[in-house]
């Protein structure tokens, strides 16, 4: 099987899509990052694009009066670079559900909580809110529903009693940066598949979750961790 080709949508500064131009540079990644799309003309992903040479367009939505149509150019763009797959990174507009269904399963989303955990925005502060022990981010497949569908990868990182909302954020972030490209690469492969119960890694089924370093070092310091009560 040949690279897939991918487009990545974006309204902002695009580290997750950098994320992903640095995974495509190898040879051997399964997918080819071949157009961003930004809904924002002064997103800083469209920089990143033009520095690493791959063709990105602007389709605004302010300029159309309906979403339809607003999709439908987005489309077109996809239709002429012949993409096969889709990556939304940081894309701040909810696709409808003609959209995902004509591109069911070829759509992933990254999102910066443990889904079906806060969706929606400002899932930081909410975590630190309710005093979770760890937050983290999932990619997963795209369905009508607000950051719903099944999942694809998690990343998990530890809450610290010292954290706030930008602390946490940029530990999530990290994490992000290590999953969307493993996720992109197990869809582009073709080695998982949705079933009935989620998503199904017949080759490696323990290999999607990433955990964050940190969560190692906190319990190897832990004198308790790994030993049985009483």
């Amino acid at each position: 099987m040949g690279r897939r080709a991918t487009a990545v949508l974006i309204s902002g500064s695009g580290t997750n899509l950098q994320a992903l131009l640095d995974a495509a540079r190898a040879p051997d990644y399964p997918a080819a990052i071949r157009l961003v799309v930004s809904n924002r003309p002064d997103a800083f992903g469209l920089e990143r694009a033009r520095r690493a040479k791959v063709p990105a367009v602007v389709v605004d939505h302010r300029a159309f009066a309906a979403r339809e149509d607003f999709e439908a150019a987005i489309e077109e763009e996809l239709r002429l670079a012949e993409v096969e797959l889709v990556c939304l990174a940081g894309f701040m507009r909810i696709l409808s559900a003609e959209f995902c269904a004509r591109w069911r399963d070829r759509v992933l989303n990254i999102h910066p909580s443990l889904l079906p955990a806060y969706r929606g925005l400002r899932t930081h502060e909410r975590a630190l809110s309710d005093g979770v022990a760890v937050s983290g981010c999932t990619v997963h497949f795209v369905r009508p529903e607000l950051d719903a569908g099944p999942v694809l990868v998690q990343g998990v990182v530890p809450v610290l009693p010292d954290d706030d909302a930008e602390r946490l954020r940029r530990r999530v972030l990290e994490v992000e940066h290590r999953c969307y490209p493993l996720a992109l690469a197990l869809q582009a492969t073709g080695r998982v598949r949705v079933g009935d119960g989620g998503v199904v890694d017949d080759a490696r089924p323990g290999e999607r979750l990433v955990l964050h370093p940190l969560l190692a070092r906190l319990a190897a310091n832990s004198p308790s961790f790994g030993n049985e009560p009483g």
